[in-house]
């Protein structure tokens, strides 16, 4: 029996179509990754009480939230990576999102697609860079 782990390995997606995927796709991977990163983290925290985890991870995975991300990690990112947020920053969403600016949803859209890349190329030690900057930011902004 696979464990969750080999479960979840990439290896059937080759490098040159991960690069071709729509950024759509690399964020639809990305909000579901960050969303489970950021639930995992929370718990980890000690919080268990179901309503204080919603309302704890809304404060990371919400758009407005995510675009302040980008900002704050936009100096640490290289060049491919700041290309794959611009690459999903621009693209134009099907409908208007319901309670989030219009760029703060791009900008949210372009962070996800970046961490949809970078675990799609298993470039999990540079997600993992990124996912602590992100939490050590924000346990900063809160001291």
């Amino acid at each position: 029996m696979e464990t969750l782990n080999q479960f979840l390995e990439v290896g059937g997606i080759s490098k040159e179509k991960i690069d071709e995927l729509p950024p759509v796709v690399l964020a639809y991977i990305g909000d579901a990754l960050f969303e489970l990163f950021i639930r995992v983290y929370l718990v980890g925290e000690g919080e268990v009480k179901a309503f204080q985890l919603h309302k704890k991870s809304i404060q990371f995975v919400k758009a407005h939230a995510q675009a302040q991300i980008v900002k704050q990690i936009s100096n640490f990112l290289t060049d491919e990576e700041s290309e794959v947020i611009r690459r999903g920053r621009n693209v134009k969403p099907s409908s208007p999102p319901k309670n989030a600016d219009i760029m703060d949803y791009r900008y949210a859209t372009g962070f996800e697609a970046l961490i949809g890349y970078l675990y799609l190329m298993e470039k999990h030690e540079r997600l993992m860079e990124i996912l602590r900057l992100i939490i050590d930011n924000k346990n900063k902004s809160e001291d």
